[in-house]
């Protein structure tokens, strides 16, 4: 081996050097232009998916199968009747679809726990996180929606958070699907114009110190929206950057606000009349074969309704 004099040795440490200097300047110059926001300290944050607990899973649900389409259903306990409408309507056994619906508990001593014990082995489709379910606890819902998506179901292609009284046209929904982008895409009724109520007698009410911001980005109404699951593990991860606040859907509005993704309005000519009917509409069964949702159904007027959708919708 050849001996490399001292000077050599000089020339090759100072070549090093300038080699390692330009390499530091140029990891800084992308790091800036690449910026990600600091985490929230966890005591802002209030929603981490290791804080609760599973007391029902469906960890099998996706195992053999990667369904086209999960529902994903927010109810409380006591929904029984509401769940039983949806299983025996929209949400229906399909090839392509699967539905599950997520619960937190009920006050404590409540006698429902027992009763969703053994529907949940009945049908072996109900999830159940350990927080108290209120109205105020949707987003802590929705976020652990999410995880179990992320951790459970990954390899589905949409899913739709939608609640229980709504009307879903499956058989639209999953043809307008079929030509819809399959990473990065949420769509339902967006919001743009959404402003925080300041009135503390507001059911939507939230304080200047919960958000200061004088309007909300834009966001899906929480009714019912779809999105590409690749969604639900990025929505995950942009919680952490997030200050929670109790209004579900305008919280994963800001999430994909962090991850720079545009909630996409979902309408038909020749009107642009939106897809997702948030509010309630009188019942007609060729106006909602041009829909995707409807708002506003208790169980008995689900069934009766689909009882006759079903028998003549494609006649519309």
């Amino acid at each position: 081996m050849r001996n490399v004099s001292p000077r050599g040795l000089l020339k090759l440490l100072g070549a090093a050097a300038a080699l390692l200097l330009s390499a530091h300047f140029l990891l800084s110059a992308v790091l800036k232009r690449t910026a990600v926001p600091n985490p929230l300290p966890v005591e802002d944050r209030l929603i981490s998916p290791l804080a609760y607990r599973y007391l029902l899973n469906q960890p099998e649900a996706c195992r053999d199968r990667s369904p086209f389409l999960v529902f994903m259903v927010p109810v409380a306990p006591r929904d029984t009747a509401a769940r039983d409408a949806v299983r025996r309507t929209w949400g229906a056994p399909r090839r392509e679809t699967l539905t599950l619906f997520y619960a937190g508990l009920s006050e404590a001593g409540s006698p429902e726990q027992e009763a969703l014990d053994r529907e949940s082995r009945l049908h072996g489709d109900i999830v159940q996180m350990d927080f108290v379910d209120s109205y105020r606890n949707l987003t802590i819902k929705t976020m652990m929606m999410m995880k179990w998506l992320a951790s459970h179901c990954p390899y589905a292609t949409y899913a739709m958070k939608v609640d229980a009284d709504i009307f879903v046209n499956v058989n639209h929904l999953l043809r307008r699907l079929q030509s819809s982008p399959r990473l990065g895409f949420i769509t339902g009724s967006v919001i743009r114009d959404g402003r925080p109520r300041r009135d503390p007698a507001s059911k939507w009410y939230l304080s200047a110190e919960q958000y200061p911001e004088a309007r909300f980005p834009p966001y899906v109404s929480g009714a019912g929206y779809v999105f590409s699951t690749d969604l639900a593990g990025r929505i995950s991860w942009a919680s952490r950057f997030v200050r929670s606040i109790p209004l579900e859907d305008v919280y994963v509005g800001l999430c994909l606000r962090v991850l720079g993704v545009r909630p996409v309005y979902s309408h038909a000519p020749p009107f642009a009349r939106s897809l997702f009917a948030v509010q309630r509409l009188p019942y007609d069964r060729c106006a909602f074969s041009r829909m995707v949702i409807v708002n506003g159904f208790r169980p008995h007027e689900l069934l009766r309704a689909w009882e006759d959708f079903s028998r003549g919708h494609a006649d519309c």
